[in-house]
């Protein structure tokens, strides 16, 4: 059963915006591990001087088992000494909610003064004929609504069912909490991997959300109505979130070489064929590899890479496009399988600015 904190003298479950250790308690008696944000800012505190160093990572690190919080939301925690130790010693610190482990989906609605983007990237996935009139639409707000209207259901900015907070930039997060057991990824409302909506972010595994009543230099993340807790995920949120490829991809076990069909088509190509394969395996080895990386693998960068380096050799004359085109995605299917138009997008751009630069492997200069 969820538990509330309840400010001294008051009657409202919300710590005042500056006990920072009182919402740090109060969150982890939801169920939700949190760890430190800097001093009037949302990103998470410094880490030790230990883990500063060059080529240090979490991997390995003893940080996180001696106590210490770095390596934000990863060092995450529920445990009231901990916290009690680390905003006890730092009461300036704000407090960030790890998603993953809380099990929260929060939808972070920005209002940002920005101008629109191509009608493709409004609603990804949802277009919008050329003669529907734009005027007015400015920002996370309006797609949101619009996207809402669309499925007939209620915008969650206007759900009074769920936490709702509002934040110093005069955005919304939107909480909801996750039943199904479902990983939920995170995503930028201007990202080009995946997204729900322009200008809308979504929160979830893999990332964090600053707690309400966490005070910045910017202003206070203030919930708003009498909505306290966040109510479980609506199911047609669930089902655009899954539209929109906010479910993770299915694991490989390892590293995958590069394919063969991919490698027969570099050898069944023109002249030069064994300096023609070494210029091509490396980068599409380097492609295939990130079949056994779900997300944070440079994907795109490693594709757009070897895409450049054939784009480069069909100019020089050693590959046909249409060779060039066909290595490139079956390394990209065997690294992203199931994203066939990002991947075609990624090779198309590469292709385009590398057959401007011809390329002859072995030659210098």
């Amino acid at each position: 059963m969820a538990t509330e904190l309840r400010s001294p003298g008051g009657d409202s479950p919300w710590p005042a915006a500056s006990a920072s250790r009182a919402t740090a308690l109060w969150c982890a008696g939801q169920g939700w591990p949190v760890h430190p944000l800097a001093a009037g800012r949302k990103t998470p505190a410094g880490n030790c001087d230990a883990c500063r160093g060059p080529g240090h990572t979490r991997t390995g690190c003893d940080c996180v088992a001696a106590g210490r919080w770095c390596h934000g939301f990863h060092a995450a925690t529920r445990d009231p000494d901990r916290i009690n130790r680390w905003w006890g010693n730092n009461p300036g610190y704000g407090v960030g909610v790890s998603c993953g482990p809380a099990r929260l989906v929060v939808i972070d609605i920005d209002a940002h003064a920005r101008s629109l983007p191509e009608r493709g990237r409004l609603l990804p996935g949802i277009p919008i004929d050329e003669r529907v009139d734009l005027t007015g639409l400015a920002n996370g707000f309006h797609t949101m609504a619009v996207l809402a209207a669309l499925r007939g259901a209620v915008d969650p900015a206007a759900d009074e069912t769920t936490l709702r907070v509002r934040t110093p930039s005069g955005g919304l997060h939107v909480w909801y909490r996750v039943t199904d057991g479902r990983a939920w990824q995170c995503s930028t409302g201007s990202g080009g991997v995946r997204a729900l909506a322009w200008q809308v972010d979504v929160r979830a595994h893999g990332g964090y959300i600053v707690a309400p009543g966490t005070v910045t230099a910017a202003g206070s993340y203030t919930p708003l109505g009498p909505t306290k807790l966040p109510a479980p995920l609506p199911g047609w949120l669930a089902g655009e979130l899954e539209r929109t490829g906010h479910l993770p991809e299915a694991r490989i076990p390892g590293p995958r070489p590069v394919p063969a069909r991919a490698r027969q088509a570099v050898i069944a190509a023109g002249g030069g064929r064994e300096r023609t394969t070494a210029a091509l395996s490396g980068v599409l080895a380097e492609v295939a590899a990130c079949a056994a990386v779900p997300e944070g693998a440079g994907f795109s960068e490693k594709l757009n890479r070897a895409a450049y380096t054939a784009g480069g050799l069909v100019a020089a004359g050693y590959l046909t496009q249409l060779q060039a085109e066909d290595i490139l995605r079956s390394a990209a299917d065997v690294a992203r399988p199931g994203q066939d138009r990002r991947s075609a997008q990624i090779i198309r751009g590469g292709l385009n600015a590398g057959l401007r630069q011809p390329l002859h492997p072995g030659r210098r200069g």
